[in-house]
């Protein structure tokens, strides 16, 4: 590998980053699915799966996002590109994924395809995916009528289960683009014959305009009224045609075509003769392309060669074994001969791509390793996405369907008025998620601070601006209710990617971290003023993100009255203050006032933490001494009963953690000296946590909610493979409660919770989240980090039982390590070349076209590993990528 090669991305994401170049103008941005979401429903009841459903995406124009197969857009997506399919057999084009609504899945909503990411790279100048296309008819209805059977306690009915697949009669459609310049993009599209024989394919490349035309305001906050733009075919000599677009705002573009497509014309535009029994305002609609070649209706698209959505229709018969490439390039340039230099510029981006890879992957890796973690990276990197939604105009728009009124009751989101999201945001995925979760995104911007660590920091940047952040200090959730309460984890996300850019870089960027401190102080009142109503220092979250894990919905009232003290929550707001009074620290080294604020959190923390075993100094406690746990506390109007429930709630505490040098204390007088007075002032408060004035390794010392006793008997729990701890990692509940559920009787009614190691078996949330035994990468993430940080703090000195009653003693370092390993193994070959992600699925496990494959799931089961939930949440699950890195460290080989 040539040096430039190797450093070629990197100089373009410098260029980037100090804006003398606009190399990420151009990215993955289109969504896989824009039907059935929040911002596309205009319906009184709500359901935006039944407003705007599968079978209208063809035929209806989106007003805020666009969506397609494998596709690119501008990051204003004024002009989109994608890929259409077609089999000769099918009902429809396959112009976008097709999955479950969330009425119709037994578990949720999900995808029904077979698609993987296989590379990317920062400035996505290189970036390759692998669509599953079936040859045979795709089985729609199969799908949805045998879900719909199916309930809770059965599998979901997979795309594999319908046997499509079984003869290898599909195609692998591969799709690629490479970058000649900002501006300047070559595409190329690979189907492969899987078959034994001969089979007819449609390849359909489209490009066309977002539709801002017909809404009545401007589609970004800062444009005017936008003038429709156009699409027209400009005659070329020779064998490549071409579309020339012309857009006020992104200005002139060409996509050539090479070797003979059949060009088609028509408006983005939707077909409400189809849709809702009206006449259409122009003769040439959205679904013409899927009428003119599936339906023969050759009037259906513009004889005229222009409208605003433009395709070129190529077909083949593909010999077995054999493979159909298109060919095109997308320029803002007018070229002579666009595919000369074709295969050189892809070679050229290819070879960067590995130089990067070759750079940023740590040396230990086995190849396996290597191909997971890029397949991660390429995940996360594709998952970036345009999100627009403005919530006034959203609230206030009739869009010939409907007004909304701000008095009318019940309307989603309509206390969040100020919000105008028009950015690209690294969402959890691109079909289930097209909408960002900002405790999600908290957890990408981990692996992509590996990546690209100036993107990470606007990720975060983003969340606390003014539009986005509530005038009262809340962070918004997600679309489907901003208002939720997710974790307050952007904190630790913070504190982390400003830790692993200035390791990378040798640069501490204190700006950037002390503009979103201040933010977050804002969001941090918010939470004391609303989620302790008491002022006892104990919090009532709701369900923070983690779906069933309680007896009860926590995000709903409770059907018995009175309210829970949750010890999650509460562990999350100590984890919370101890952050932010490490971060007041970080700043005090350059201004000293900030000492007073490092203060502040300190005390929070304290009085945090002193008030799970002393709820307001009323005896009643979180921890349960006689069973070494931490529980949740059901406060009725007449009585206090502890929730004993062995989950995630009362391994949190465990995060609520760090760790304080000697040597950064001592320049700080201010803050040591106030910490000693309080501690002084409130000596009962050392009695019931770690010792802040106990060194340990290297003088530390040490800020847990544990002290040295609580922590192994948590830790007994954690780590007993008949409790938490899976060969995968740890559950989200104790399989202690598989024979011996949990139940209690209040008000004549009886609620119970099970281990659960899969799905859930209940309608709670859609059924499709399910933290009652499933192993989540976020959480062990977590509780990896926190044993390391002990570790910091005890050294080798210490060692637990791995497993508990094995008699094998392990550091706390060495747990970090082996759970790191576990979780590993979730995603690579185990002696029988199986991956325990796919669990029993032989088509994973064995066929050499699937078994390198990777999806990363939601979440996995807790005893054999296999991914649950959404297919693709490369978000979350991505921290796999930083997981590999670490174990890559301790891999390499000394000297």
């Amino acid at each position: 590998m040539t040096n430039s090669n190797s450093n070629a991305e990197h100089d373009r994401l410098l260029a980037h980053n100090r804006k003398e170049a606009n190399w990420k103008k151009w990215g993955p941005y289109l969504s896989e699915r824009a039907w059935g979401t929040v911002r596309e429903d205009y319906s009184r009841g709500g359901n935006p799966w039944d407003f705007f459903p599968h079978d209208h995406a063809r035929s209806r124009a989106y007003r805020w996002n666009e969506d397609g197969l494998g596709g690119i857009s501008d990051r204003n997506q004024y002009l989109c590109f994608a890929v259409a399919l077609w089999n000769g057999k099918d009902p429809i084009l396959k112009e976008r994924l097709f999955g479950l609504a969330g009425n119709e899945g037994n578990h949720g909503e999900d995808v029904k395809e077979y698609y993987f990411y296989l590379d990317n790279i920062p400035s996505h100048s290189y970036m390759k995916m692998l669509y599953k296309y079936p040859q045979n008819e795709f089985p729609y209805g199969e799908l949805v009528a045998e879900n719909k059977r199916r309930d809770y306690h059965d599998y979901e009915y997979e795309l594999l289960d319908t046997g499509i697949f079984d003869e290898n009669e599909y195609f692998d459609v591969f799709i690629e683009y490479a970058k000649a310049g900002e501006e300047d993009i070559l595409i190329k599209i690979s189907a492969v014959n899987r078959s034994n024989q001969s089979a007819p394919c449609h390849i359909i490349p489209t490009l066309w305009f977002r539709n801002t035309w017909s809404w009545g305001y401007p589609e970004g906050p800062m444009d005017d009224v936008p003038e429709k733009p156009v699409m027209r075919e400009i005659q070329d000599e020779g064998d490549v045609q071409t579309v020339m677009a012309s857009h006020h705002g992104a200005g002139d573009y060409h996509l050539y075509f090479d070797r003979g497509a059949e060009l088609l014309f028509t408006e983005n535009e939707t077909n409400s003769e189809r849709l809702f029994h009206t006449p259409n305002a122009a003769p040439y609609v959205k679904d013409a392309f899927h009428r003119y070649i599936i339906d023969g209706e050759l009037n259906a698209v513009n004889p005229r060669k222009e409208g605003t959505k433009a395709a070129g229709h190529y077909v083949q018969m593909v010999p077995p074994g054999e493979t159909m490439t298109c060919r095109l390039r997308l320029s803002h340039k007018a070229l002579k001969m666009p595919f000369s230099d074709f295969d050189t510029v892809f070679e050229e981006r290819i070879a960067e791509a590995d130089g990067f890879y070759q750079i940023l992957q740590t040396q230990g890796l086995d190849d396996d390793l290597k191909s997971i973690q890029r397949k991660a990276f390429a995940g996360m990197l594709w998952s970036k996405q345009l999100y627009y939604f403005d919530i006034e105009h959203w609230l206030k728009e009739e869009g010939g369907i409907k007004k909304y009124e701000h008095h009318h009751y019940g309307i989603r989101n309509n206390d969040w008025e100020h919000l105008v999201n028009f950015d690209i945001i690294s969402m959890p995925d691109k079909w289930e998620y097209p909408w960002y979760a900002s405790w999600d995104l908290a957890f990408h911007v981990i692996p992509l601070a590996l990546l690209d660590a100036d993107f990470a920091k606007r990720q975060l940047t983003l969340m606390t601006r003014e539009w986005y952040m509530h005038p009262n200090g809340q962070l918004p959730a997600y679309e489907w209710n901003f208002s939720d309460v997710n974790p307050p984890v952007l904190v630790w996300a913070l504190w982390r990617v400003y830790k692993i850019d200035a390791a990378a870089t040798g640069v501490f960027d204190t700006e950037f971290l002390k503009g979103i401190f201040h933010k977050l102080m804002l969001n941090f009142t918010w939470w004391v003023n609303r989620k302790d109503p008491d002022g006892h220092n104990v919090f009532q979250g709701g369900f923070l993100g983690m779906d069933n894990i309680s007896l009860f919905d926590r995000s709903a009232p409770l059907p018995t009255g009175g309210h829970i003290e949750q010890s999650d929550g509460t562990a999350w707001m100590a984890f919370y203050s101890i952050i932010m009074m490490k971060i007041a620290l970080e700043l005090a080294k350059s201004d000293p006032i900030y000492q007073d604020t490092a203060t502040k959190f300190f005390e929070h923390y304290l009085r945090i933490a002193y008030a799970m075993v002393d709820l307001g100094e009323r005896g009643v406690s979180l921890w349960d001494e006689e069973d070494g746990f931490f529980y949740d506390i059901l406060h009725l109007p007449d009585k206090i009963i502890p929730l004993k429930v062995r989950s995630l709630v009362g391994l949190l505490p465990l995060f609520a953690v760090e760790t304080l040098e000697d040597l950064d204390l001592e320049p700080m007088d201010v803050f040591s000296r106030r910490m000693k007075w309080f501690i002084h002032k409130r000596a009962d408060y050392k009695g019931h946590m770690a010792c802040m004035f106990t060194p340990g390794v290297g003088e530390r010392h040490l800020m847990a909610i544990l002290n040295r006793e609580r922590l192994l008997r948590v830790l007994k729990y954690m780590l007993d493979e008949n409790e938490f701890l899976s060969e995968y990692g740890i559950r989200s509940l104790s399989k202690h409660y598989k024979d011996q559920p949990v139940s209690i009787k209040l008000g004549g009614h009886e609620f119970s919770i099970r281990y659960q190691p899969a799905e859930a078996d209940s309608g709670l949330f859609g059924g499709n989240s399910n933290w009652r035994g499933p192993i989540w990468l976020p959480i062990n993430f977590l509780i990896i980090e926190s044993l390391q940080k002990f570790h910091h703090y005890y050294g080798d000195e210490l060692k637990v039982e791995f497993p508990t009653r094995s008699g094998n003693l392990l550091t706390l370092k060495e747990v970090a390590q082996e759970l790191s390993k576990r979780l590993m193994k979730i995603f690579t070959k185990d002696a029988e070349g199986h991956r325990p992600v796919f669990g029993g699925e032989s088509k994973f496990q064995k066929d050499p076209h699937w078994r390198n494959l990777i999806l990363f799931y939601e979440y996995f089961n807790g005893d054999d590993g296999a991914g649950l939930g959404a297919s693709h949440q490369t978000g979350w699950t991505g921290l796999i990528a930083k997981l590999i890195q670490q174990v890559g460290i301790y891999m390499k080989p000394e000297g």
